[in-house]
């Protein structure tokens, strides 16, 4: 019986110290997710909407209606970031009004046509794009 319940313990703080250290490797990855973000957010957004993405990009004085504060989305959405409203913006699927006739530019076709064209892996490596830019987004809420 003391080896059975001995064991038990083993193997519970064993998994529990597996479970603690996992934790670091996720953050990381998740800094890894952003961080290339960040990077797609500087080469394509930044110039509209600023390099702190406060709506102050150098072109946003040529646009008819000026760019969004994108640290603000979540503060427009009740406190809740709209992962999946920022994706389809992104990727061209919803429109946004503010954005006139297209003065924004729709970045799925331009990802896919970069990654090679519509064939399924030029399609995941845009969607990839799009997602790590929409999770910086979300990291860079007020």
């Amino acid at each position: 019986m003391k080896s059975i319940l001995g064991t038990s313990k083993v193997i519970f703080f064993g998994a529990l110290w597996l479970l603690s250290r996992a934790a670091p490797l996720s953050i990381a990855q998740e800094m890894e997710v952003i961080t290339g973000g960040e990077l797609e957010y500087q080469n394509h957004c930044a110039v509209c909407h600023g390099v702190d993405a406060s709506g102050n990009g150098i072109m946003s004085k040529y646009l008819t209606l000026a760019p969004a504060n994108l640290t603000q989305l979540s503060k427009k959405y009740g406190g809740k970031f709209p992962f999946w409203q920022v994706y389809r913006i992104i990727d061209g699927r919803d429109d946004v009004r503010a954005h006139g006739l297209s003065q924004m530019p729709v970045w799925g076709p331009r990802f896919r046509a970069e990654s090679g064209g519509n064939d399924p892996g030029a399609k995941s490596q845009a969607a990839g794009r799009i997602l790590s830019l929409v999770f910086y987004l979300r990291h860079i809420q007020e």
